[in-house]
């Protein structure tokens, strides 16, 4: 992954920073301080920071919104 993935899944796991459970807080800290100090995540960092991204972001349904347009 690249540097650019990075700072997309930071910027939007800010948005849900509150919800974080301690643990999660935590490791979303040391990530935001690793991408401070413009460090590459390794493999298994990237992975960590894609689970909880994916733990906590949940895309919104387009297909309700089909009824305000026809």
């Amino acid at each position: 992954m690249s540097f650019r993935d990075q700072q997309k899944y930071l910027d939007v796991l800010k948005k849900y920073e509150r919800k974080f459970t301690p643990e999660d807080k935590y490791m979303y800290d040391v990530f935001v301080k690793r991408q401070k100090d413009d460090e590459d995540f390794d493999t298994v960092s990237m992975k960590k920071l894609k689970e909880l991204y994916d733990k906590y972001y949940v895309p919104v349904d387009k297909s309700k919104y089909d009824s305000f347009f026809k």
